[in-house]
């Protein structure tokens, strides 16, 4: 209890300075009502008026200063408006007077945020997309398969089709025959591979001898310590991942099983491409909004005909690539030729990247066969077709209808290779370059309108200016 005489006079004194706060704020906020003092005349202030009888009538303020009763009885807007402590902080702004936050946002940071979450929006569309699309893998991987097929094979149904054959006996014919073809040609190199594989490997070991041999009498003084080193790090590495090479082992039923599957995927689909193809394209346009319609029957076409365009030059590449290479590296005695060059025209599906894939292979099957010569000769016959084949041929074959950065090349196939191993490094140009043709066909699509609607272009730029007209 002795306390409490203390609290009670600390809640007294700042009582009172608090009222003293509040008189002073009152102070000046009648000064600030009051204007000029009264003493002081301005130039437009009235002068006070005589009343009846002669009298000069007091200003109002100073009746009700002089009594405290008038003071008392003086309308409500005449007196201080207590404001709340909040309010009467230095840097306090009106409600009223507070500008739209977003506009006191900048505009550098709206820009950025509303891009930002579309962005965002977008990156979860992709990735909830990619995940369907690696759930069902094999289903997307031998649909797109059977389209590139579909792109090689479709004209000559077209051309059968013109010489009155029925479509369904044309689709027939051809479909077999190109299966046939592709079946042979596999065989082929399987036969190839399974009658050299003996001499090959007596020729490697006798490869590795020279080259060791070489190692120890060559320029860098590798010792023989040295070289048994190594041979015995590779055993140990090999005894050491034994049970996952025994488990990729049992692995090979799944994946010949996988493999079966997506072969017998890919031809029902391209018999259907074939003989169907223009129906199920009338029915994938119904399922587009009645609003983008127009603009995606007109991209169609001619995504397919850079598809086809690409498959077609692609094939034609492929094939002088390994002729030439093949003539090349057997005329230089170098062993499996013809499977080497099998593997050269396979290797030109995957731009850049499987063109140099399969000539270091025909390289380092030299060098250790034939020795250090052939492996330089090799490298120059397969260098002098390669540049030959990026300079004159793909650009006289491919012409304008395939146009693709090597920079967006080489990112496509490295993510494609990512996301889907060997078959998505295969789509993944011809993908990139159906994409540029239908985003730079949907940009002009949609900016015909405008043109529409502008007016007639005058004098000399009329023929520049002019929309183009699209058949």
């Amino acid at each position: 209890m002795s306390r409490v005489p203390g609290w009670i006079g600390r809640i007294g004194a700042g009582l009172t300075e608090l009222g003293e706060k509040l008189d002073e704020r009152r102070a000046e906020v009648e000064l600030e009502s009051q204007g000029p003092l009264d003493g002081e005349d301005g130039p437009d202030r009235p002068a006070p008026q005589d009343a009846p009888g002669g009298r000069t009538e007091a200003p109002p303020s100073a009746s009700a200063a002089s009594s405290p009763d008038a003071a008392a009885d003086a309308e409500p807007s005449a007196l201080p408006v207590q404001r709340p402590p909040e309010e009467q902080t230095a840097g306090y702004v009106p409600a009223h007077h507070r500008p739209d936050p977003a506009l006191a946002v900048p505009w550098g940071v709206r820009v950025a945020a509303e891009a930002g979450w579309r962005l965002l929006i977008l990156a979860g569309t992709v990735w909830v997309l990619m995940r369907v699309i690696s759930a069902v893998q094999l289903v997307v991987l031998a649909f797109v398969t059977a389209l590139l097929i579909t792109a090689l094979l479709q004209p000559t149904v077209a051309r059968l089709t013109r010489h009155r054959v029925p479509r369904g006996l044309a689709t027939a014919l051809t479909a077999i025959l190109g299966f046939v073809i592709m079946g042979l040609v596999g065989w082929f190199v399987v036969w190839q591979v399974q009658e050299n594989i003996d001499n090959l490997s007596n020729q490697i070991q006798d490869g590795i001898d020279e080259l060791r041999k070489w190692l120890l009498k060559g320029p860098f003084h590798v010792t023989d310590k040295q070289i048994n080193k190594i041979a015995k790090n590779l055993r140990e590495a090999i005894g050491a991942n034994t049970d996952q090479i025994t488990s990729a082992g049992l692995q090979g039923v799944t994946v010949v099983v996988e493999a079966l599957t997506g072969i017998l995927l890919t031809m029902f689909s391209t018999l259907f491409l074939l003989y169907d193809g223009k129906r199920i394209w009338e029915w994938s346009l119904k399922l587009v909004p009645a609003a983008a319609r127009p603009g995606v029957a007109g991209a169609g076409p001619r995504a397919w005909r850079t598809l086809t365009a690409y498959v077609r030059g692609t094939v034609i590449v492929a094939l002088i690539d390994a002729i030439f290479i093949g003539l090349g590296i057997y005329f230089l005695n170098v062993p499996m030729a013809v499977p080497l060059a099998v593997f050269i025209f396979l290797g030109a599906f995957i731009p850049l990247v499987g063109a140099v894939i399969s000539g270091a292979l025909a390289v380092v099957v030299a060098l250790v066969t034939q020795g250090v010569f052939v492996a330089v000769m090799t490298l120059l016959v397969v260098l002098a077709v390669q540049q030959i084949e990026g300079h004159i041929l793909q650009p006289f074959i491919l012409g304008r209808a395939v146009r693709v950065h090597p920079l967006a090349v080489v990112l496509s196939v490295a993510a494609g290779g990512m996301v889907a191993g060997i078959g998505g490094a295969v789509v993944a140009v011809p993908l990139v370059a159906v994409t540029n043709t239908v985003v730079v066909y949907l940009r002009s699509y949609a900016a015909e309108p405008d043109l529409r609607h502008a007016p007639e272009p005058r004098g000399a730029t009329a023929v520049d200016a002019s929309p183009v007209h699209r058949g």
